[in-house]
C-alpha cells in the first residue's frame, strides 16, 4: 500500500492509494483545524449542516437520490478529535468502474466532485445556511451533547480526558457545550465557515483502482478548489510530548444513576522520543490491550472484580487509559489490583511469553489494514498530521517486532498515574 501525495495548493494535499484489491472506490476528505473553546461548538454544528445539502443538491433527499443513481453509493460525515485538533471527516464509497456498465460516467469522478461540493459548497440562502436546517441542527446538536451520558463507559473515558487535560485543548469535548449553541447565530456561523475552509488543513484521499493523473487534474480544475486560497494551515501537528504534571494522583468522583461503576485511570507516559512510541504500544498490549493482558486476567478473570478491564494507548497525546466496569462496592479492591499491575510492569514482572503474545496481537491488527480501505486511509491520515517521518505499515510492523523486554521495561519505569476517575451512583 502506497500513499502518493500531490500538493494541490499550500495546505491542500491530494493522497492517492492505487489498489485493485477492492470492488469499491473510497473517497475521503479531512478538514483539520485547531481545537479551541471558542470554535468547538461552531465546528460541531457545521459538521451537521454540511450533510443537509449543497447548492446543486439542496436537501438530504436530493443528495440521497444522487447517491442512488451512483449504484447505491454511501455517504458519511462526522467530527473527530485528534490530539489538539478537531477534524471534519467526509466519506463517499461507490462501486469500482470495473464492475459497472462502461457507458456510465466514472464513479470515482462523480464521487470526487460530490464530496468536494459537500465540503466546500453547502446549501446557502440569503448569505447564511438555510434557516430551517440551522434551527433543526441546533436541536440535533443539543440532543447529542445532552445524550453523552447515555453511554456510561464512553462518558467516563471522556470525563477522565477532560479532567486530565483540563487546561489544554485536548480536554475540550469535541461537540462543545449546550450553552454555546444558544450564542451562535446563522449568519456569523456561515461567515466563520468561510474563514474555516480558507485556513484549515485539507487532505483529500482517493483509494481504488484509479488513474492518479486524471484525479489530480480533476481536483485542480474543480471550481470549489479554485476558490480556495493558498494557506499556512492552522492546526497542531501531532507529536510525542510530555504532559505537564506535578506527579500527584488526582482523584475525581462523579455520581449519576448507574448500576455499574466506571473506573478509569489516566496514565502519563513520560517520554519525548518518537521511536519510543513503539515500545509503548507493546507495553499497553501487555498491560491491558489484549484478552491475555495483566488487567484482563488479574482484575477480571482471577479476582472477578470487573466486568471489563482493558487499556488503550492514545498515541497522539502519549497517554494510556485503563478502563473498567465494576461493582461500585469493589472500588477500593479493583483500584488496588489495577495499581499492582502497573507496579509489576515497572518492576519487570512480565515474561517473554507475554511480550511475544502482545506483539502477535499487534501484528495481526496491523495486517488487517491491508483488507480495509477506510483503515488504510485512517492510517495514512494519522501519518500525515504527525511530525515524525511517514512510516509504512511494513515499517511499523518491523519496529514492533524489534521491541525487546528492555525496551518495554524502559517505558514501564516512566509510566505514572495522573488521574483516577470514578463514576458511581
Amino acid at each position: 500500500m502506497q500513499d502518493t501525495k500531490t500538493k494541490i495548493k499550500d495546505g491542500i494535499t491530494l493522497h492517492t492509494i492505487n489498489t485493485d484489491k477492492f470492488k469499491t472506490d473510497l473517497i475521503a476528505m479531512f478538514l483539520t483545524t485547531e481545537l479551541s473553546k471558542e470554535n468547538v461548538t461552531k465546528n460541531a454544528l457545521i459538521s451537521l449542516l454540511l450533510r443537509r445539502g449543497t447548492m446543486r443538491f439542496p436537501s438530504q433527499e436530493e443528495l440521497s437520490k444522487k447517491l442512488e443513481e451512483m449504484y447505491g453509493g454511501s455517504f458519511d460525515c462526522g467530527l473527530d478529535k485528534i490530539g489538539n485538533n478537531q477534524v471534519f471527516k467526509l466519506y463517499i464509497e461507490t462501486i469500482d468502474d470495473e464492475f459497472i456498465p462502461q457507458s456510465t460516467n466514472k464513479m470515482w469522478k462523480e464521487s470526487l466532485k460530490l464530496i468536494l461540493e459537500v465540503a466546500l459548497n453547502p446549501y446557502i440562502e440569503n448569505g447564511a445556511f438555510k434557516q430551517e436546517y440551522f434551527e433543526q441542527e441546533k436541536k440535533t446538536l443539543t440532543q447529542l451533547i445532552e445524550g453523552r451520558k447515555d453511554n456510561k463507559a464512553q462518558y467516563a473515558l471522556n470525563r477522565c480526558v477532560e479532567e486530565m487535560y483540563k487546561d489544554e485543548p485536548f480536554g475540550i469535548y469535541k461537540f462543545g457545550t449546550v450553552e454555546d449553541i444558544e450564542k451562535i447565530d446563522n449568519k456569523s456561523l456561515y461567515e466563520y465557515y468561510q474563514e474555516l475552509i480558507q485556513d484549515c488543513k485539507i487532505d483529500i484521499f482517493v483509494s481504488g483502482n484509479i488513474q492518479e493523473k486524471e484525479i489530480e487534474e480533476l481536483v485542480k480544475d474543480d471550481e470549489n478548489i479554485k476558490k480556495l486560497k493558498e494557506r499556512e494551515a492552522k492546526y497542531y501537528p501531532v507529536k510525542i510530548e510530555k504532559k505537564k504534571s506535578d506527579n500527584k494522583e488526582k482523584v475525581v468522583e462523579e455520581s449519576l444513576e448507574v448500576t455499574q461503576g466506571k473506573l478509569v485511570l489516566g496514565l502519563n507516559v513520560n517520554i519525548e522520543d518518537e521511536d519510543k512510541k513503539y515500545a509503548t504500544i507493546v507495553y499497553n498490549a501487555i498491560l491491558g490491550g489484549t484478552p491475555n493482558s495483566k488487567m484482563f486476567q488479574n482484575v477480571r478473570e482471577k479476582s472477578h472484580l470487573a466486568y471489563i478491564a482493558s487499556s488503550s494507548y492514545m498515541r497522539h497525546k502519549n497517554t494510556i487509559f485503563v478502563n473498567s466496569g465494576i461493582e461500585i462496592s469493589n472500588y477500593e479492591k479493583a483500584l488496588k489490583i489495577m495499581k499492582e499491575q502497573i507496579k509489576d510492569m515497572e518492576e519487570g514482572k512480565f515474561t517473554e511469553e507475554e511480550l511475544k503474545e502482545a506483539k502477535k496481537v499487534i501484528m495481526e491488527g496491523a495486517k488487517t489494514l491491508y483488507d480495509e480501505q477506510d483503515s488504510q486511509i485512517t492510517y495514512c491520515f494519522g501519518q500525515e498530521i504527525a511530525t515524525s517521518n511517514d512510516v509504512s505499515i511494513e515499517e511499523y510492523m518491523k519496529k514492533i517486532e524489534a521491541i525487546s523486554m528492555e525496551d518495554v521495561l524502559e517505558i514501564a519505569k516512566v509510566v505514572k498515574i495522573d488521574t483516577i476517575y470514578f463514576l458511581k451512583n
